[in-house]
């Protein structure tokens, strides 16, 4: 039997966000989690969760407040284990385009765009993109989820979304997960090295989000017993 401690995770609080759902949720797969809005106990912690909904510009300006963003760029440097999630995962990019252009943390390379008013079709796109829909590895990226939160989800298993805003990793092979909406192909999973980001909402996705976190649990527990940690 091993003597370490189990992994503890810090579910970052700038002020918006499912917090307590990501709570919930970590504690249904056995996942020690507390939500917090101290930079020092995101910087001790073995993983860290950045949820969110809600304005980018808003949430920028209230990590930079909080002194969280530099401790969020921080831990992705020194590769502790970072999962954004909704607007999470497009504050990991460089730069948003709501109301105007604005930085982001830079942890990833890209930008944020809104969904454009008509889809592929022609047809009037409505905007924000609500409710379930399905999520693919990209085309030709059979291995795309393997060491990942999504290890063990099916190819085009369905996730629940809310949002009118979506991320294009400057670095194609960071996308490993895409989704369709009005005939749109856009990024709704990132993956580079220690860092994952899903557009859609695990919390809100019944069983087949719960495995999510439950992969990353399990993730984080082989990393802490791993002799190259």
């Amino acid at each position: 039997m091993s003597d370490l401690p189990p992994p503890r995770a810090a579910i970052v609080d700038y002020g918006t966000g499912n917090l307590y759902n990501v709570r919930r949720a970590c504690q249904h797969v056995g996942l020690e989690a507390a939500i917090t809005t101290s930079p020092e106990e995101v910087l001790s912690a073995d993983a860290v969760i950045l949820p969110g909904v809600g304005s980018m510009p808003e949430a920028m300006l209230s990590l930079e407040l909080n002194g969280l963003s530099d401790a969020l760029r921080t831990v992705a440097g020194r590769g502790t284990p970072l999962l954004g999630i909704c607007l999470g995962m497009q504050l990991l990019m460089e730069e948003g385009s709501e109301f105007t252009r604005h930085a982001g943390l830079g942890i990833l390379s890209g930008s944020v765009v809104r969904f454009p008013d008509r889809g592929t079709d022609g047809a009037e796109l409505k905007v924000p993109h609500i409710g379930w829909n399905a999520v693919g590895r990209p085309p030709g990226s059979a291995t795309a989820w393997r060491d990942t939160p999504l290890e063990a989800t099916p190819d085009g298993e369905y996730m629940y979304f809310v949002h009118s805003y979506h991320v294009v990793p400057a670095n194609t092979e960071s996308v490993v997960g895409v989704s369709r909406y009005g005939g749109i192909e856009f990024c709704s999973v990132v993956s580079a090295g220690a860092v994952f980001g899903c557009q859609f909402h695990p919390e809100r996705s019944g069983s087949q989000g719960l495995r999510i976190y439950r992969e990353f649990s399990r993730l984080l527990a082989g990393r802490q017993h791993s002799p190259l940690r």
